[in-house]
C-alpha cells in the first residue's frame, strides 16, 4: 500500500494524456514514465508549441514544451524543456518550471516558485516562492507558500522510503521528493523530507517537518506552547 499508485490516486481517468498511466503500479514509476513520454513525444519531434496566452513579457523558453489552449503565462516566467502544460493553467509572474515536468489541466503555479520533474494531475496547485521538486501532485492537491519538498539526501545516497521500523522501500533514484494523495495539503512553510509520501485528504499543517508514510485522511501538526510575556517600551532610534 505504502507506493501503490491506487492508494494515492483514485481520478486516474481524469489525467489529460491518454494511456499515461498504463502498466504502472508503484508512485515512483510515474517519474520515470514522464521523462520517457517528454523525451518521446517533445524531444524527438522537436515540439515548440504554445497554445496559451502570454500577458505581458515574453517568457523564457528554452528546449521542447507544450503549452494547451486557455492556459496564461504571466510576466518572468521561465520554461526549461521537456515540459508538456494542460489546458486551462496559470504560471505567475517569476515561476520557474524545469525540465521533465507534465502540469495537468486547470493547475497553477505560483509567484516565484519552482516546480521540477514534477507531475501535477489537473487542479493540483503551488503557491507562491514553494519548490516542488521530483514529486508527483494528485487532483487538487495544495503546495501551500514557502513548502519545499526536499529531494535529495545529504550523502547522495538512493532515497528510500520508510514503512516500518525495520522495512525500507527503495524509490529507484537518488532524486525523490514528495507523492502527495488526491485532495492533500501542505501548509505554508511545511517541509517534506526526500521520498515522502502522504496519502489522500490528508493536512500537513504549517511549519511542519514530515518524512516517511503518512496515511490518509489524516490532519498532521507539531504541538507547541506560546508563551506570552511582558515587554518593556524601549526607544528605538532611527
Amino acid at each position: 500500500m505504502s507506493t501503490s499508485i491506487e492508494y494515492y490516486f483514485q481520478k486516474l481517468d481524469k489525467f489529460p494524456i491518454p494511456g499515461f498511466f498504463d502498466g504502472l503500479s508503484e508512485t515512483y514509476e510515474i517519474l520515470q514514465r514522464a521523462k520517457q513520454y517528454l523525451a518521446d513525444t517533445l524531444v524527438k519531434n522537436d515540439v515548440h508549441e504554445n497554445h496559451g496566452e502570454v500577458r505581458g513579457d515574453a517568457p523564457n523558453f528554452h528546449g521542447n514544451y507544450y503549452i494547451g489552449e486557455g492556459t496564461v503565462i504571466y510576466n518572468g516566467v521561465t520554461i526549461i524543456g521537456p515540459v508538456w502544460i494542460g489546458k486551462d493553467c496559470e504560471l505567475m509572474p517569476g515561476a520557474i518550471i524545469r525540465p521533465n515536468t507534465i502540469i495537468a489541466d486547470g493547475c497553477s503555479v505560483g509567484h516565484g516558485s519552482e516546480v521540477k520533474h514534477t507531475v501535477m494531475m489537473p487542479g493540483a496547485k503551488v503557491a507562491s516562492l514553494a519548490f516542488a521538486g521530483d514529486s508527483v501532485l494528485g487532483v487538487s492537491a495544495r503546495i501551500g507558500s514557502g513548502v519545499i519538498t526536499a529531494n535529495r539526501k545529504f550523502n547522495q545516497s538512493e532515497v528510500t522510503l520508510k514503512v516500518a521500523k525495520d522495512k525500507k522501500v527503495p524509490l529507484g533514484d537518488s532524486f525523490f521528493g514528495c507523492v502527495l494523495g488526491d485532495a492533500s495539503r501542505l501548509g505554508a512553510n511545511a517541509v517534506t523530507q526526500p521520498g515522502t509520501h502522504v496519502g489522500p485528504h490528508t493536512w500537513i499543517f504549517p511549519l511542519t517537518n514530515v518524512r516517511g508514510f503518512i496515511p490518509e485522511c489524516k490532519r498532521v501538526y507539531h504541538e507547541t506552547k506560546l508563551v506570552m510575556e511582558d515587554n518593556e517600551i524601549v526607544e528605538l532610534k532611527p
